[in-house]
């Protein structure tokens, strides 16, 4: 059954412009690089509500799906290397994991 995971990073206040550029000048051309771009549904900053989060959704076949892609993207060098200056601009992580409902679009 299909499962999407929600990442949510809490970004340190006026850090949010710095991991926007990281992430458009390396994080996501390691994801394409890499092959790993083909499961994220997308990436979202949020605008109201708790701010400073920078929010991303990613479609996986199943549990298993999802533990293999982790470690597979965690074992590669470049998005490593990006990780790595990420990081220290990450509070706070939080990882939610979603079953489609039975209805509706499937993105």
């Amino acid at each position: 059954m299909t499962i999407y995971e929600r990442r949510t990073y809490d970004i340190t206040v006026g850090k949010m412009n710095d991991v926007i550029a990281l992430y458009s000048n390396e994080g996501y051309a390691a994801l394409e690089a890499g092959g790993f771009s083909a499961n994220l549904v997308g990436y979202f900053t949020s605008d109201t509500g708790p701010l400073h989060q920078l929010i991303h959704l990613w479609r996986f076949d199943d549990d298993a799906a999802r533990r293999d892609f982790w470690k597979r993207l965690f074992e590669d060098e470049t998005f490593m290397q990006f990780a790595g200056q990420l990081r220290p601009m990450i509070l706070r992580q939080e990882i939610q994991l979603l079953n489609p409902a039975p209805w509706g679009p499937k993105p």
